[in-house]
C-alpha cells in the first residue's frame, strides 16, 4: 500500500481531485483499508483523506477520471477474450458478446451469393459479346475494348482510394510483364474464337485447358503427374474430340484460336507461380491489365486499324446507331472486368475443391444459356461430346483438389 500511495500526487489547483491513475488489477480484487490513508498535495503541507471504495472492480471501456469527494474508481482497460476468438467485455461479472455482421453468422449465404454474381456475371458477359461480333466482328479490337474499360475502372478506384494502389518496382514489373504478355494472347484469341465460331463449341475447346497445365507441370516444370490425373483427361480429350466432328459451326481459326488461348492461359499460369510478389490480388490484376492492355494496341491497330477506318465503324453504327454500339463496347468491357475481378474475390473464399467444382459449374452454365439464348443447333454427337468433356474436367479438378489438400495437410504436419 505503501509504494502504491507513493505515485500518487494532487495538483496544485484542484488538490482533491486524482487523475492520470491506472491499475491492472483483477476485477474481483475489492480494496479496503481500516486505517484512514493521508494524500499530501505538492508544495502544500496540507493533508486529505482519502476512502477506497468497497465495489468491486469492473472492466470498462472508457476511461474514467478520479472523481472527487475523496472516493476513488480504478478503471480498468477493456480486455479481448481470446479463449473462443470472439471479442468480448467484462461488465461486472457479466460476459457480454459483440454482435456478429451478417456475413460471419450466415458464411455459406454470403459465398453462394458470390458464386451466384459471378456465374451471372459471367454469363451476360458472353452474350453481349457474342452479339456484338454478330454486327461487329473486330475480336483484336473489342479485346481493347475489355482491356481499356477495365483500366479505366483501375485507376478511377485507385484515385479514390478504393483499393489503395500498391507501389510497383522494376523488379516487379519484370515479374508481372511475363504474366500479362500470356494474358494478353490468351484474351485475344479467346475473342477470335468467340467471333468465329459458337460460344458452346469455344468453351468446350476451352475445357482442354486443364490438359495443357498438367502437360506444361510435368514436362516444362517437371512436376510429377500421378496417374489418376493423367486417366482422367482422357474423357476430355475423348469428349473434345468428339463434339469438334460434328459441331455445325466448326472452322479452323475458330478452333486453332481456342487452343492457342489453352496454351496461352497455360503459361500464364505457370508465370504467375513466380510472381508471388505479396500484393494482393486487385492490384495485381489492375497492373496486369495496364500491361496487356499496351500488349493488344499494336495487333489491333496494324490488323484492324485500316478496315474500323473504312467501313468497320460506320457499318456497326449504321446497324444499331451510334448510342447502342458506344453503350456495348462499355458494357462489354464493365462485365468483362467485373467477372474476373469476382471471379477472384470468390475463389479466394472457398477451399480448393469448391473452387474446382465452380469452375467445372461455371463452364456448364454459359454453355447451356448460350445454347439457349442463340438457338445454335447441335447434333446428338457433339452433345454427348461436351457432356462426356464437361465431366473428364469435373472429376480431374476433383482429384487435383483432393491431391492439394493432402499435400497441403502434411505440410501443416511437417511444419
Amino acid at each position: 500500500m505503501a509504494s502504491l500511495m507513493s505515485h500518487l500526487s494532487l495538483l496544485p489547483a484542484k488538490p482533491s481531485n486524482i487523475s492520470n491513475f491506472s491499475s491492472r488489477i483483477s476485477p474481483t480484487l475489492a480494496l479496503r483499508t481500516s486505517q484512514p490513508v493521508f494524500l499530501s498535495a505538492r508544495n502544500s503541507s496540507e493533508k486529505r483523506p482519502v476512502e477506497f471504495s468497497g465495489k468491486q472492480l469492473r472492466y470498462c471501456g472508457w476511461n474514467q477520471l478520479l472523481r472527487p469527494r475523496c472516493s476513488v474508481e480504478i478503471p480498468v482497460v477493456k480486455a479481448a477474450a481470446s479463449a473462443d476468438g470472439g471479442d468480448r467485455e467484462i461488465e461486472g461479472s457479466a460476459l457480454t458478446e459483440a454482435p456478429k455482421s451478417f456475413a460471419e453468422r450466415y458464411p455459406a449465404l454470403v459465398t453462394g451469393f458470390f458464386f451466384f454474381t459471378w456465374y451471372f456475371l459471367n454469363v451476360i458477359f458472353n452474350i453481349l459479346n457474342k452479339k456484338v461480333y454478330n454486327y461487329f466482328p473486330y475480336p483484336y479490337f473489342v479485346s481493347v475494348v475489355h482491356l481499356l474499360v477495365g483500366v479505366t475502372y483501375c485507376l478511377i478506384s485507385w484515385s479514390i482510394g478504393l483499393p489503395k494502389r500498391a507501389p510497383i518496382n522494376k523488379d516487379l514489373l519484370g515479374v508481372l510483364t511475363p504474366v500479362a504478355a500470356c494474358h494478353a494472347l490468351g484474351h485475344v484469341m479467346s475473342n477470335v474464337s468467340f467471333a468465329a465460331v459458337a460460344v458452346s463449341f469455344t468453351h468446350t475447346i476451352k475445357a482442354l485447358e486443364p490438359f495443357f497445365s498438367a502437360a506444361a507441370s510435368q514436362f516444362v516444370l517437371g512436376h510429377q503427374i500421378p496417374l489418376s490425373l493423367w486417366m482422367s483427361l482422357a474423357p476430355v480429350v475423348i469428349g473434345v474430340s468428339m463434339a469438334s466432328l460434328t459441331e455445325l459451326s466448326f472452322n479452323w481459326l475458330g478452333f486453332t484460336s481456342a487452343m492457342i488461348s489453352n496454351i496461352s492461359f497455360t503459361y500464364r499460369s505457370i508465370y504467375s507461380k513466380k510472381a508471388m510478389t505479396g500484393m494482393d490480388s486487385t492490384n495485381v490484376y489492375a497492373y496486369i491489365s495496364i500491361i496487356a492492355l499496351l500488349f493488344c494496341l499494336p495487333p489491333a491497330i496494324l490488323i484492324e486499324g485500316p478496315k474500323l477506318m473504312r467501313y468497320g465503324f460506320s457499318d456497326a453504327i449504321a446497324k444499331v446507331g451510334m448510342v447502342k454500339f458506344v453503350s456495348d463496347l462499355f458494357w462489354i468491357g464493365m462485365f468483362y472486368h467485373l467477372y474476373n475481378q469476382v471471379a477472384t474475390n470468390t475463389l479466394e473464399r472457398v477451399a480448393p475443391l469448391t473452387h474446382a467444382v465452380g469452375n467445372v459449374l461455371k463452364r456448364v452454365f454459359v454453355i447451356g444459356f448460350s445454347i439457349i439464348v442463340f438457338g445454335n443447333r447441335i447434333s446428338t454427337q457433339t452433345g454427348i461430346g461436351t457432356a462426356i468433356a464437361i465431366a473428364g474436367v469435373a472429376i480431374y479438378s476433383l482429384i487435383k483438389a483432393n491431391l492439394e489438400e493432402k499435400k497441403r495437410k502434411t505440410a501443416q504436419k511437417e511444419a
